[in-house]
């Protein structure tokens, strides 16, 4: 077994070059120091350090050395850090980003009963409309949507449908499409052109439709300047079941389902969160919103579009 304080301070001396400086920095006599990196150097049975000049250098021993003893040190100190949390409160820092389309209807509620459940905890939140590349390890992430290969891991919390959306003043005034074959004749409300490569629209009793969505007059980068602008009568858009159902309670009468029954597939939602040991805060973060997944995300968590 290796003695950590010999581990510490050939880790420092690696760092500084100098036992003076070490011997200083450590808060030890340098005679103290020096034993310890013999001491290692007899456990190990090779030379670690060797001197140059004015200056201590690493053998080739050494420099093997030092990339396993850095990492017993680091692991030694989040095992430390992980008791510690064990005797204490769960507090502390924690990132949550969320899709801006979640944050509307479910997120609010949720961030408040988390902070009520843990007082201790300082909760960041942020909402994007991109998908993360990397994260924090306090960080956690839920989005709205396909997903790709990014180092993170992925959890599946559910699926929402989707369905066409207009305004009622709107389609009194454009007409109400009987068919998907009828909306090259609307104007189309595109979210990051989502649909510019074809949208393949799905019916239980009729053939698959792939509609190619006409130029849109006006192209949003925001969830909720694409729900506004639908509702204020622009156009037709594609929005999730989901969150025109939590809309309507506030705005009842805004958003119609002009095509029911022609849909896409639906957008998986999906918990990000970096691989490895997490904090307890994050920990309590990740179970309270698996905890606080709405039911109807789970309906057709298992569907298959094969009509």
């Amino acid at each position: 077994m290796y003695d950590f304080d010999e581990l510490a301070a050939f880790a420092d001396v690696m760092t500084t070059g100098s036992l003076t400086r070490s011997a200083q920095k450590l808060g030890l006599a340098k005679s103290t120091l020096s034993r310890r990196i013999s001491q290692l150097e007899a456990r190990l049975n090779q030379p670690l350090l060797r001197r140059q000049a004015n200056r201590l250098i690493p053998t080739e021993a050494g420099l093997l050395f030092h990339q396993y003893c850095t990492e017993l040190l680091a692991m030694a100190a989040h095992s430390q850090e992980a008791l510690a949390e064990l005797r204490e409160e769960i507090s502390g820092k924690v990132t949550l980003e969320v899709h801006g389309a979640l944050a509307r209807g479910w997120m609010a509620g949720v961030v408040d009963a988390f902070l009520t459940r843990y007082p201790k905890v300082e909760l960041t939140l942020h909402t994007r409309e991109t998908p993360p590349t990397k994260m924090h390890s306090n960080s956690v992430h839920i989005w709205l949507g396909a997903t790709h290969e990014c180092g993170l891991n992925q959890e599946r919390l559910g699926h929402l449908t989707r369905g066409l959306y207009a305004n009622p003043h709107y389609l009194a005034h454009a007409g109400t499409p009987q068919h998907p074959q009828e909306l090259d004749a609307h104007a189309w409300i595109d979210l990051l052109d989502t649909a510019s490569s074809g949208l393949m629209l799905h019916h239980p009793e009729h053939a698959d439709y792939l509609f190619n969505a006409p130029r849109s007059r006006l192209r949003v980068d925001l969830t909720a300047l694409h729900i506004d602008a639908i509702a204020y009568g622009q156009g037709i858009g594609l929005l999730p079941h989901w969150v025109v159902e939590k809309r309507e309670r506030h705005h009842p009468g805004d958003l119609v389902n002009c095509l029911p029954g022609w849909e896409p597939a639906p957008l998986p939602v999906t918990l990000l969160y970096a691989y490895g040991h997490h904090s307890r805060r994050v920990n309590a973060l990740l179970d309270f919103l698996r905890d606080q997944v709405p039911n109807e995300w789970q309906t057709h968590a298992n569907a298959v579009y094969a009509y």
